[in-house]
């Protein structure tokens, strides 16, 4: 399935002309604008050429632009020089102010830079955010109250999380008003190609950019310097750009670099500001479609046209991003530099949001070269994904499913489900024949999960049970009460049963505990340990599903008595697969990823052989009958290689010898096996 990049935010594809002018200039156009014979001139003259057109483009007028790596050296590059221009005031006795003042939602880039310069100078200055609105839009109100004291001001023009455009044009009206001569820093990294700029008519003394988010190579920024703004070089040596920035320049960048320039000159290479708000308000309606409750966590009229920031409740961000991966839909969950960190969205905790938007949001944003038959394709799919979710049953199910997906959905639905949230489990027992269900140690965070399901397949809740002290669950138990609205739930009888359909749940009080049995395929012991129960109650192969997730996935009699090793994960590489598939024709690849990500998959790189799909929080029923044939190879796989790594080491631990995890998932998988698909 092809991909469909809606990540343009933190970096974007390169222009086909800007990858041929590369090429030329490495090829042709070689030499070394600093050399003065022929070959050297033709080189200076290309770049030269580059610089002008860059100069129109953003009204430079009599401003410095130089060539850089990037927005994070043309951020560096603007504080050192504004914190020496003050240094070197303070030590004359001027008055400086005693703020750094930087916006709430900017890139980390530059408070680190802040900090950093602030401190190697010796200036003491005293680094502080100016706050942000619900709209992401900075406070003026505190502004207008700090910038007597303001040394340097770094805000940006349009931020990359949220899109949400800044109001420049009052932090001007307001420093002209008051008289403030403070360093003024805009990040116009996001601007380029979407906003309509001209410098020079500003008040901002410094404007970094980076080409490769508009279709150019990673390596290549300019830096913008306001003409009499303080200046003082990062990088010393050969004098290269004027002196401003030394060493030999990034030839084949700048040429990348002035082919987007060019196509940006010329008006027709890319899309409109009206043409792209049409595509995102397209892409708005299809959200709204496949995933009711969406929160777009930006406003919509203050922000780019290309951006969207949005948050569904119930759902966090790494599963809605495995989702969209799931279906070749690149997003991703926040910045590109810190996504990674699974923190929540400092940018959306600036603006106030509720935490469980911050923690949970996605960004989609894609770019001017973005084109309207892209923008549909995603929308098949993103409506896709919200089927996908709805037959798992973690969206309200449309008014009439189709009865064949209604029979895989009940498939996937019947019996042990695991859920997981910062090393707690809960556990979700199913019934599909009788439509019932029984919750086991439910966790406050899961409660959103927990009921959306229950809700999506309209179980019948039979019990919700604690292994440990009620008061430790109190909170989740009531909170699924008011919930699913249930008034009264039934008893366990006089020898500790409750029916689930044709199975039996026991409870065994164990002191102060109390452990479950599941027909004695399962013992869902919370804390307690296996040894301390009354022989007989559990066999070898009893499955033990405890409260605090150690990564373990799940345990069984035997191995628990044993003296087994931690398992570890055997490693298959993706080139691998093909000759391991042929000389062991009865291997079984294991989907490990979620229901809903396989089904929103309409394509694999797995095409000409059969793939299971057992989640990894249904691996608990399946470990049994695996174990039953150990020498039958098991290949799993997810999206990265993260939960295929657990489900192979899980089984290794529980005694099956040949448990393999593709390494690097479907990621790497994608790249290796399209030079040599499993049906060769």
């Amino acid at each position: 399935m092809q991909e469909i990049y809606l990540d343009n935010n933190a970096t974007t594809h390169v222009l086909p002309a800007a990858v041929a002018a590369a090429r030329q200039a490495m090829e042709l156009g070689f030499g070394n604008p600093s050399s003065t014979h022929a070959t050297g001139l033709q080189a200076k003259a290309m770049m030269e050429a580059t610089r002008q057109r860059a100069r129109r483009l953003l009204g430079v007028g009599e401003g410095r632009l130089m060539f850089n790596s990037g927005a994070t050296e043309g951020i560096q590059t603007a504080v050192l020089s504004a914190l020496c221009a003050l240094r070197e005031r303070r030590d004359a006795g001027e008055s400086i102010g005693s703020l750094l003042l930087y916006g709430a939602t900017e890139h980390k880039a530059v408070p680190e830079s802040l900090a950093h310069w602030n401190r190697l100078l010796g200036l003491g200055l005293t680094l502080r955010k100016l706050p942000v609105d619900s709209d992401g839009r900075h406070d003026l109100q505190v502004l207008a109250a700090l910038i007597d004291d303001t040394a340097m001001l770094c805000t940006m023009a349009a931020n990359n999380e949220t899109g949400v455009i800044s109001d420049l044009s009052s932090i001007a009206q307001l420093l002209q008003e008051r008289g403030s001569d403070a360093c003024w820093m805009v990040d116009c990294v996001q601007a380029l190609g979407k906003l309509k700029l001209n410098l020079a008519a500003t008040r901002i003394d410094y404007a970094p950019f980076s080409g490769h988010k508009l279709y150019a190579p990673k390596g290549i920024g300019m830096l913008y310097v306001r003409a009499g703004a303080p200046f003082t070089p990062l990088i010393m040596g050969g004098g290269q750009e004027g002196g401003q920035r030394s060493g030999t320049e990034n030839m084949a960048g700048i040429a990348a670099l002035g082919a987007v320039l060019a196509a940006l000159e010329d008006g027709h290479t890319f899309c409109s500001h009206t043409e792209m708000a049409a595509m995102r308000a397209r892409l708005v309606a299809s959200l709204q479609h496949a995933l009711p409750g969406v929160v777009f966590n930006m406003p919509l009229a203050l922000s780019l046209p290309t951006t969207l920031n949005f948050s569904v409740p119930g759902l966090s961000s790494k599963e809605l991003l495995d989702l969209f991966d799931a279906a070749s839909v690149r997003v991703s969950s926040g910045s590109a530099c810190s996504a990674a960190k699974a923190l929540p969205s400092y940018v959306l905790e600036a603006m106030q949001v509720p935490q469980w938007r911050a923690s949970s949001a996605i960004r989609l944003s894609f770019g001017p070269l973005t084109d309207a038959a892209t923008i549909a394709a995603a929308c098949v799919r993103i409506e896709r994904c919200g089927e996908a979710l709805r037959n798992s049953g973690l969206l309200a199910p449309a008014a009439a499913a189709a009865p064949e997906n209604a029979t895989v959905s009940s498939l996937l639905r019947d019996g042990v489900t695991e859920l997981s949230f910062d090393g707690q489990r809960s556990w979700l027992l199913c019934d599909a024949a009788s439509a019932s269900c029984a919750i086991i140690d439910p966790v406050p965070a899961l409660v959103p999960r927990l009921a959306a399901f229950v809700q999506g397949h309209a179980y019948r809740v039979r019990a919700i049970v604690h292994t440990g002290a009620v008061s430790d669950f109190r909170a989740a138990h009531l909170a699924l009460l008011q919930t699913l609205d249930l008034q009264q739930l039934e008893n366990f009888d006089a020898d500790g049963r409750l029916a689930l359909g044709a199975q039996s749940l026991r409870r065994v009080e164990c002191g102060a505990a109390s452990v479950y049995l599941l027909d004695q395929r399962f013992a869902f012991l919370g804390a307690v340990a296996p040894q301390v129960l009354a022989p007989g109650l559990l066999a070898p192969g009893t499955v033990l599903c405890t409260a605090h997730d150690d990564g373990s996935v799940c345990n069984t009699v035997r191995a628990a008595a044993g003296s087994v090793v931690p398992g570890v994960a055997r490693q298959l590489a993706p080139a691998e697969l093909p000759a391991f598939l042929l000389a062991h024709p009865d291997a079984l690849v294991v989907d490990v990823r979620e229901a809903y990500e396989h089904a929103a998959c309409t394509a694999s790189v797995f095409d000409g052989c059969q793939v299971a799909s057992v989640p990894l929080s249904r691996l608990a029923n399946t470990v049994d009958a695996w174990l039953q044939q150990p020498q039958r190879p098991l290949v799993f796989f997810c999206r990265s290689g993260n939960r295929s790594a657990r489900a192979a080491a899980c089984l290794q631990r529980l005694g099956h010898a040949n448990a393999w995890q593709l390494q690097g998932g479907m990621a790497l998988a994608q790249l290796s096996l399209q030079a040599q698909p499993l049906a060769a």
